[in-house]
């Protein structure tokens, strides 16, 4: 009897199989305009509205540009702009402790210190966000999609708003849409890029900050407190030191967080293509963040320090 060649499951689902959920490919079609209209199964049957703030249908029309894998067009650098000023903002507010920190700093040292903050989160952090969506882009344009960062505004509003109250930062500021005819092995490529680019960066960023705080000198300052103002001096080692280990923290923390299995995060899309890939994935972010943040078998500032002994 004939096997049934698993190259047809791209075009067609094998009807005489049980099929367990899977994520949804995206479908294309381009106008005579050259506008590229594209939907996933999921999306063609809700609400526009919610389709488009779960990530499953575009802002607005995507149409075809021609040029480099690095090509931005202007309305992608418009929101890329936006989404970076707000999630620093949004940074700064956490790293003062919301409107309740207050209490402990008082106004005018409060608002000090979350200006002071801002650079120095958008240093560290910054990359993090910024080169983990141009991961996603990259590899889409590779395989021949349409890619472009697109703000979500009200993700932004709300993510600012919550640290802003609270002091705790959790915030949607957009994602990479992408429009193309894909396989699940194609997707779950451009899905996993994010990821990817975070851990390179975590690795990266072990020997690069324990060079510059080496070479700077910055853990030979005692600060007392976390305070980048003091009797009106500032204190950039204290600066520099936060930038070094909030760079290893976000970017194991984001990895982690976007390889979760639910929604429009990247996980889903990996688990999609490969298990193996998924679990092998959050499996070693999670081992690294487990390890510092439950078990304290390491933490970054440490880690830093040791390289920077050398220089």
């Amino acid at each position: 009897m004939a096997r049934r060649d698993s190259r047809a499951d791209i075009l067609d689902e094998d009807p005489f199989r049980k099929q367990k959920p899977r994520v949804h490919r995206v479908h294309a079609r381009q106008a005579q305009d050259g506008t590229i209209h594209f939907e996933t199964g999921a999306s063609a049957k809700m609400n526009p509205l919610f389709a488009q703030m779960m990530g499953l249908a575009p802002q607005q029309p995507a149409k075809m540009h021609k040029g480099s894998i690095w090509h931005f067009s202007s309305e992608e650098k418009k929101h890329l702009l936006l989404a970076t000023a707000a999630f620093t903002v949004a940074l700064g507010f956490m790293a003062v402790g919301g409107i309740w920190g207050v209490g402990n700093f008082g106004l005018s040292a409060w608002f000090i210190q979350f200006l002071l903050s801002m650079p120095v989160l958008l240093l560290a952090v910054g990359p993090a966000f910024l080169l983990h969506e141009i991961g996603h882009k990259v590899v889409a344009k590779k395989n021949g999609c349409w890619a472009e960062f697109r703000a979500d505004p009200s993700g932004l509003r709300f993510g600012i708003f919550l640290s802003f109250f609270i002091g705790i930062l959790f915030m949607a500021p957009g994602a990479v849409m992408v429009a193309g005819l894909v396989s699940r092995r194609q997707n779950g490529h451009i899905a996993i890029a994010g990821p990817l680019v975070n851990f390179g960066l975590f690795l990266i960023g072990i020997p690069l900050w324990g060079i510059i705080l080496g070479l700077t000198g910055a853990f030979e300052v005692s600060s007392q407190g976390s305070m980048y103002l003091v009797g009106g001096q500032l204190i950039w080692q204290k600066m520099l030191i936060d930038a070094g280990i909030f760079w290893i923290g976000a970017n194991l923390i984001l990895g982690l967080f976007n390889m979760i299995p639910w929604g429009p995060l990247d996980g889903s899309k990996v688990k999609d293509w490969n298990e193996n890939a998924f679990y092998a994935t959050i499996s070693l972010f999670g081992i690294l963040v487990a390890s510092w943040l439950f078990l304290g078998i390491w933490n970054p500032e440490t880690l830093i320090k040791s390289i920077a002994e050398f220089f």
